[in-house]
């Protein structure tokens, strides 16, 4: 296969799961290696605890893995990053997913397979292990979409996702680099615009280990923000 596939994964104090996550990762990148120029590319938010460290040991033996060092600004700007480094470095197709291992790994070779068929493949979680607030959390996004952009989809911010680079570079000049939802709106762009993408369940665990950096409070600051800026774009598109 001479496709190349760029892996992009934020991370911010995973320490706890960080090895195992590169693990399960560096496995799919390297059976998917475009030649060599696949990457598993982790973005570090700034992290305070062991996990830069830890990835630099995991680095000494895994050529394909390869570290973009931020400062801390938060999982959205961390998620832009590295969409921006993959479709600067020619990537292919471009694949997300989050640290916290709340998705199988062996959920990827049927979104893989799909590409064929569409340019976009999003996870969709009718079932979450992450607490019954996150899921109405979820639903008030999606209810944002239908009121701000007339789009209905199953799920507006999943974290597992894999997208032509092509497609990515098409909608990314219209996303601030500090987004605080890049997916949400990539989501909404997609849909709006009619681009050929599809949505596929995907079971969402609850996480294992490690802590989560976003709490009730910041949900709530950040719904506030988002129907704002979802009003701002609204104008715009």
């Amino acid at each position: 296969m001479n496709e190349s596939l760029y892996i992009v994964i934020p991370v911010y104090n995973e320490a706890e799961n960080i090895t195992q996550t590169v693990e399960e990762w560096y496995s799919v990148v390297r059976d998917h290696h475009g030649n060599g120029m696949s990457r598993l590319l982790i973005v570090n938010d700034g992290s305070t605890d062991e996990t830069v460290s830890l990835l630099d040991d995991l680095m000494a033996d895994r050529p394909l893995l390869h570290v973009l060092n931020k400062v801390n600004g938060g999982h959205g700007s961390a998620v832009l990053a590295g969409y921006r480094y993959a479709v600067e470095h020619n990537a292919d197709y471009v694949f997300q997913t989050d640290a916290d291992r709340q998705v199988p790994v062996s959920e990827f070779p049927e979104f893989w397979r799909r590409r064929v068929k569409y340019d976009a493949v999003i996870g969709s979680r009718p079932c979450r292990g992450d607490g019954a607030f996150r899921k109405f959390a979820e639903d008030v996004l999606r209810m944002s979409l239908i009121v701000n952009f007339n789009v209905s989809v199953p799920d507006a911010n999943a974290p597992f996702r894999l997208m032509k680079a092509s497609l990515l570079e098409k909608y990314l000049p219209e996303i601030p680099a500090d987004y605080i939802l890049p997916n949400v709106l990539l989501t909404a762009f997609f849909a709006k615009y009619h681009e050929n993408i599809c949505f596929r369940k995907i079971p969402f665990l609850a996480r294992e280990q490690g802590k989560s950096s976003i709490n009730l409070l910041s949900l709530t600051r950040i719904g506030f923000k988002t129907f704002g800026d979802f009003r701002k774009f609204k104008k715009t598109m």
